[in-house]
């Protein structure tokens, strides 16, 4: 039970309460303080940091490569792919406002994706839509085509068993670390409150507020917003988001590093980057989809093996290395890959499934939140 004084200064006249501090989560919570300056805003997150996917992922500034394009289109309408990618591409640009390029880390080191020397048919498949995709974002990303073949700069990057290559040029690569730490840091600097260790349990909509059941007591709001991208189910059980662990490694730094920028494989469910001299390299999801939709962060023996693998046959052949980190963080997955932000009463909303590529759209999902909050204020 909370004392006077910490239900009187946290928790009295909760204007809006977000469960989730994510980019997602975050966003909203800023984008709601610039539209109501006087109001109260708390964002709750059950872990010391807010680990799902937001401290958890690549840092991958990118909105599509050529292959997962191709994938996306055998699932949903074109039109819906295009809307993805300029939204993920405006999420990109408003990450970029909210924070400013230093405070997230932005390199513009260009985007590569490879191919397999055993799956041409899936390069081809790429090149086929290479200049349907270039005059599609010709308007929203201006100056030179965005993607191009550039198989001749293989060799130079040291990779075996690769054929293909397609460039890019748009995509960069973020610290994902300062981007939330900056995050974290503007959403406290605007008044907006912001407790971790909280763990949400539930929720029950009265006459006039929304309750919320936590392991540090019982907190009451005017506005729910639920945030929390691949646990969405456990709050809304009706809602088409299912979580996929992605599964990360990163060396040591490797002194003879032949490539820089973030690179893309199979569809996208490979990818690695350098971070300065180190390489992160992460994915797998699809050696054991029904094993990876799973809650769990913990690494495991058989996808961990096969980055290395990918790392010794593939990306460093012939370069000794050693790992020094492993982890695993939540996606938020579905049978679409766009984001599911709507209002599920006059005081519940959410903004969840982010498809992978929350460092992308995150801060255009938490915008849209906002205003579909407003709309219904």
């Amino acid at each position: 039970m909370f004392s006077f004084w910490e239900q009187n200064t946290w928790f009295e006249h909760v204007d809006f309460c977000i469960v989730g501090s994510g980019i997602v989560g975050l966003s909203a919570a800023i984008q709601l303080r610039l539209k109501n300056p006087h109001a109260k805003i708390l964002v709750l997150d059950r872990g010391i940091l807010p680990n799902g996917a937001s401290t958890k992922n690549a840092g991958f500034a990118c909105f599509g490569s050529l292959s997962e394009i191709v994938s996306d289109l055998k699932i949903m309408q074109e039109d819906e792919v295009l809307q993805l990618i300029e939204n993920r591409w405006k999420g990109l640009e408003l990450l970029r406002e909210n924070l400013g390029d230093d405070n997230i880390g932005l390199l513009n080191l260009g985007g590569y994706e490879i191919f397999r020397s055993s799956n041409n048919q899936q390069f081809e498949a790429s090149l086929e839509i290479l200049e349907k995709m270039n005059q599609a974002l010709r308007n929203l990303i201006p100056g030179k085509p965005v993607y191009s073949r550039i198989d001749h700069e293989i060799s130079s990057k040291g990779f075996l068993g690769v054929s293909g290559m397609i460039l890019n040029r748009a995509e960069g690569q973020i610290d994902t670390g300062k981007m939330m730490f900056n995050l974290i840091k503007k959403a406290q600097q605007l008044d907006i409150l912001v407790l971790y260790a909280v763990q949400v349990d539930g929720f029950e909509e009265l006459q006039h507020t929304v309750q919320l059941n936590t392991s540090a007591g019982k907190i009451s709001c005017r506005k729910l917003l639920i945030t929390t991208n691949g646990f969405a189910q456990q709050l809304l059980p009706d809602l088409d988001v299912k979580p996929g662990r992605a599964q990360v490694l990163v060396t040591s730094p490797i002194s003879s590093l032949k490539f820089q920028g973030t690179y893309h494989l199979d569809e996208g469910y490979f990818y690695f980057r350098n971070f300065g001299n180190r390489i992160l390299l992460g994915g797998g999801r699809n050696l054991d989809i029904s094993g990876e939709t799973t809650y769990s962060h913990q690494t495991t023996e058989n996808i961990q093996e096969h980055l290395e693998l990918l790392l010794k046959n593939m990306i460093i052949p012939n370069i000794d290395f050693s790992v020094e980190y492993r982890w695993a963080g939540t996606l938020g997955l579905g049978k679409s890959k766009s984001p599911i932000i709507q209002a599920i009463s006059n005081r519940v909303f959410c903004g969840v499934r982010m498809g992978g590529m929350g460092v992308a759209i995150g801060s255009k999902a938490g915008l849209d939140l906002a205003n579909i909050v407003t709309e219904n204020d």
